[in-house]
């Protein structure tokens, strides 16, 4: 057998593990979608505090992932998604305080899928103070609540801010 021959032999297999050593890599990356928010001159990006496979089944939760932003009244929050979490339906919910001290809970459109990947939370009155904020991204068909007869719509995953004074 020829010297080039044998050295043929030793590297296909090693090229056959490199290439199947980086389809695995690919394909079994726990990599999960980022979000941004930034309020001011301060930015945070994070990862999901609770994320769901696309069947809702296989889910983990992160506790400690939030941003923490100093968010002064009157100040928008801006938010940046990446394209795997603007290609579903997604929305942003969040709570304030108005000015009478009185917490109120709002809720952002829902963007259709690949309507957009940003979105800037701008509170009704200037004095109002952001409490905590949610990109939800929505995971199988709204249900009807059987208490209030709304829509519910269930969350596959969360990023949360917790905005500080």
């Amino acid at each position: 057998m020829s010297r080039t021959r044998r050295s043929l032999r030793a590297t296909l297999p090693l090229a056959a593990a490199l290439s199947a050593a980086l389809v695995l890599a690919g394909c079994g990356s726990d990599a999960k979608p980022q979000v941004t928010w930034s309020a001011g001159e301060a930015t945070q990006t994070i990862g999901p505090a609770q994320y769901c496979d696309l069947k809702m089944k296989d889910c983990s939760n992160d506790e400690a992932a939030q941003a923490r932003l100093a968010v002064p009244a009157g100040t928008p929050v801006e938010v940046t998604v990446p394209d795997e979490v603007s290609e579903a339906p997604w929305s942003v919910v969040f709570s304030y305080t108005g000015a009478d001290g009185q917490r109120t809970d709002g809720r952002s459109p829902v963007f259709a899928p690949n309507a957009q990947t940003s979105y800037t939370l701008t509170l009704p009155e200037p004095g109002d103070v952001l409490g905590t904020a949610q990109v939800q991204l929505l995971g199988a068909a709204p249900v009807a609540n059987p208490d209030t007869g709304e829509l519910d719509y269930p969350a596959r995953a969360t990023w949360v801010l917790v905005a500080q004074q």
